[in-house]
């Protein structure tokens, strides 16, 4: 499986659509081929506000709460050698 195919099953892109293959691809390069960094970054990235309301009174609800707990999976831990 190669490291594109894994960043959209953790990003669960079947499901909720959001990156192009090349957009992931530089997301990767950017993190140095780092899965988890990329995960974490693109996880905050589907985070954004994304309820939609539509005439009517019909809304859909953000979904913000639910990437942010996914990406807290993959968050580096920040330590550093000293």
């Amino acid at each position: 499986m190669s490291d594109i195919e894994k960043l959209k099953l953790i990003l669960r892109e079947s499901d909720s659509p959001f990156f192009t293959d090349e957009q992931l691809q530089f997301y990767l390069e950017q993190n140095d081929n780092d899965i988890n960094k990329t995960a974490y970054e693109c996880l905050l990235a589907k985070a954004e506000d994304d309820s939609i309301a539509l005439p009517g009174g019909l809304s859909l609800p953000n979904n913000k709460d639910y990437w942010v707990r996914l990406a807290k999976k993959y968050r580096p831990n920040g330590s550093k050698i000293l």
